[in-house]
């Protein structure tokens, strides 16, 4: 029976990654998906722990938490089909993200006037590293694929 020994015959072509796949992104538009993934998780994270203390009878107020709650994971929701479509190189998907990290940078600024946190300096320079990332060159040109071109 012969050998089944492959490195002796010529190497397998390897496939091209298609166009528009991880490794023709823009290393901005990575980082811009990272830091909006991090807000992803810290308002599902935020939502379960008020859920919790909802169903607990720790909530002074059922009104507020649930709102907390429904507003939270819905903005979440908003920022998850928005990274889609940031990965899908669509223009649209970022008003969303800008609008959320202006709307998160004015309440962080708004919290340092009480106090400062670890975490309101961290959602501050979150958004403001997300705001700049939407802004750079490579990431404006990575999601106007959909642009229609002048006539």
């Amino acid at each position: 029976m012969p050998s089944r020994d492959r490195s002796a015959a010529s190497p397998e072509p390897r496939p091209t990654p298609p166009p528009g796949g991880p490794s023709s992104r823009p290393a901005a538009l990575t980082a811009l998906v990272a830091g909006v993934g991090v807000e992803i998780v810290a308002l599902v994270v935020g939502a379960l722990l008020i859920l919790v203390e909802l169903v607990r009878g720790g909530s002074q107020s059922v009104g507020v938490s649930g709102f907390l709650v429904v507003f939270a994971l819905g903005v979440a929701a908003v920022l998850a089909a928005s990274v889609r479509g940031l990965l899908g190189g669509q223009r649209w998907a970022r008003s969303p993200v800008a609008t959320w990290q202006i709307l998160q940078g004015v309440v962080a600024v708004s919290s340092l006037q009480v106090g400062v946190t670890p975490w309101v300096v961290a959602a501050l320079v979150l958004a403001l590293a997300v705001l700049v990332l939407l802004m750079l060159r490579p990431v404006v040109e990575a999601t106007t694929r959909d642009a229609r071109p002048a006539s």
